[in-house]
């Protein structure tokens, strides 16, 4: 059985695409929960970004927040930053196989399990430094829980890559380590989701995870047996915080030229992410679209002040018009508005669709990540759906709504998801402990719903219509061939069987099993189908 006995601090790894963050408390005082918000050349804020700078000989020159102005900085030097250091951003999307090609190159040299753990280490260095620092006696490889959130997505043999990288990261000493617990994203916001607001046991609620790029939404009951069942599939668009950004960018480069604004974010990368700091906390984050109250406010944009470096590209009559204006840009109500709206009218759309695949009333509506600081979001939910639904919320520290929930599920082994293997505690070869399907935790069979297809690799006959480069020399075509449909309810005792028929003299026979969230795939080889492994029978 799984002891957390032994465990005095429990830490919480947010691992993140853009933006990575950790949060930790003590089992003596579990409702005291500390996100880490000092960070290189940061302070006040809950992530650094997830980017490393190498020399050229691949080792970590910086990591976080250092590592996006250092390049900056060797070009105002004038020192060759292109030979010198190699900047790498989103190697975590590597982990994903269903993105395909539409995953970042990476420096020739360089895999994305050395700069994971390149980063996990430098990330490992600054929560051993903060809980030795609190906890002076703290035993780390031994009295510290490590619960490291990943992606659903992630199969088994991209988890024990990441145990891995862990261990070669010095999380954890020894690969069999019972000190590391992987969770996936989704659920650890759920569980923040839950505890934050005490959420009724046989409540369903919707989490809306509005992060920089995506938004991405699962509806989910919080069943009496204290765990979490999935009651939709999760889905989602792009539409997250970064498309407000893009709409002002765009009224801006609409103002001083679409030139400039490309030369000034191509050459000044930092002073780019300064500019849309400066939108975040003057328009963004303090628009709530209440057209009186903005009118009595003084919206405007300094590009002297904010983005100097931007001035010297604009050329012409645009120019000329905005030395007339002092270089400021004003910023009125339906400009503004008009940079949400595309995005919050697609999230509402995104929740409408949730809600009503759901037959089940939905007690609570959960905002976290980035947008949901947004005022104006919050209000047109509101405004939306509050005659449908009882709650509709921001949970405190929305930013570390990931963290926080590995923490709080860390310290509350009680707390568990309910028919799968995403939150379990398996043996080595997933995660580590025991799974949650062992009867020893005394976990009950829970009615939940298949949300992928299961299916194995089946050789069939070609016929006419069939793509001719699939043909095998007998006359054969390998397809998928489906064994547990998605959207059925199951239990965890439901057994799914398909007869399969050896010819005379075969002795033994090879299954590869895939799964896949589409409905449409017919080979193995699409994109969107993982491999899970064979069976040899």
């Amino acid at each position: 059985m799984f002891d957390v006995s032994n465990f005095r601090v429990v830490v919480g790894i947010d691992f993140g695409t853009i933006y990575s963050g950790y949060a930790f408390a003590n089992k003596t005082d579990p409702d005291e929960i500390i996100s880490q918000d000092t960070w290189p050349d940061q302070k006040g804020t809950l992530r650094t970004p997830t980017v490393l700078q190498y020399d050229n000989h691949w080792n970590v020159f910086k990591w976080g927040y250092p590592a996006l102005t250092e390049y900056e900085t060797l070009k105002k030097k004038k020192i060759s930053a292109r030979n010198e250091t190699q900047t790498v951003e989103m190697f975590k999307l590597h982990l994903i196989d269903t993105l395909g090609h539409q995953k970042p190159p990476l420096p020739k040299g360089l895999t994305c399990w050395k700069a994971i753990t390149d980063y996990l280490k430098a990330l490992n260095q600054s929560i051993k430094k903060t809980l030795l620092i609190k906890w002076p006696e703290l035993h780390y490889h031994s009295q510290v829980l490590k619960i490291m959130t990943i992606p659903a997505e992630l199969d088994g043999n991209t988890l024990c890559m990441m145990r891995k990288c862990a261990y070669e990261a010095e999380i954890i000493n020894t690969l069999d380590s019972k000190d590391l617990v992987f969770a996936t994203e989704p659920e650890a916001t759920a569980i923040y989701c839950v505890r934050s607001l005490n959420l009724k046991p046989g409540s369903a609620f919707l989490v809306v995870d509005c992060d920089l790029d995506t938004v991405d939404l699962t509806l989910r009951t919080f069943l009496a047996t204290r765990k979490l069942s999935k009651v939709t599939d999760r889905t989602g668009d792009f539409c997250g915080s970064t498309f407000v950004d893009r709409e002002f960018i765009k009224y801006i480069a609409s103002v001083v030229g679409e030139s400039a604004m490309r030369i000034f974010k191509e050459k000044h990368k930092v002073a780019f992410q300064y500019m849309i700091k400066q939108f975040c906390d003057r328009v963004k984050f303090v628009f709530d679209g209440d057209r009186e109250k903005f009118e009595t406010t003084n919206f405007e944009f300094d590009v002297g002040r904010f983005c100097p470096e931007l001035m010297q590209y604009v050329q012409g009559d645009k120019k000329k018009r905005m030395k007339e204006e002092d270089w400021i840009i004003e910023l009125d109500y339906e400009t503004v508005k008009s940079c949400f709206d595309p995005v919050v009218n697609r999230i509402l759309q995104l929740i409408e669709t949730q809600l009503g695949r759901s037959r089940l009333a939905t007690s609570a509506i959960f905002l976290v990540g980035e947008l949901s600081e947004s005022i104006y979001l919050l209000q047109r939910v509101r405004r939306k759906f509050s005659s449908k639904v009882d709650t509709i919320a921001v949970p405190p520290f929305p930013l570390a709504a990931v963290a926080r929930g590995a923490v709080y599920y860390g310290l509350d082994i009680s707390f568990e998801v309910a028919a799968g293997p995403s939150l379990a505690r398996p043996s080595f070869e997933a995660t580590a402990g025991p799974s949650l399907a062992d009867p020893s935790l005394g976990v009950n069979a829970v009615t939940t719903r298949v949300v992928k297809r299961y299916g194995i690799k089946f050789k069939s006959e070609w016929k006419p219509g069939d793509p001719l480069s699939r043909r095998t020399a007998d006359g054969h075509i390998y397809v998928f061939k489906t064994i547990a449909q998605r959207e059925i309810m199951i239990s965890d005792d439901s057994e799914f069987t398909y007869e399969l028929i050896p010819s005379s003299n075969q002795t033994q026979v090879e299954v590869d099993f895939y799964t896949t969230c589409r409905d449409d795939v017919r080979y193995c080889d699409e994109l969107g189908v993982v491999s899970l492994g064979q069976l040899l029978i």
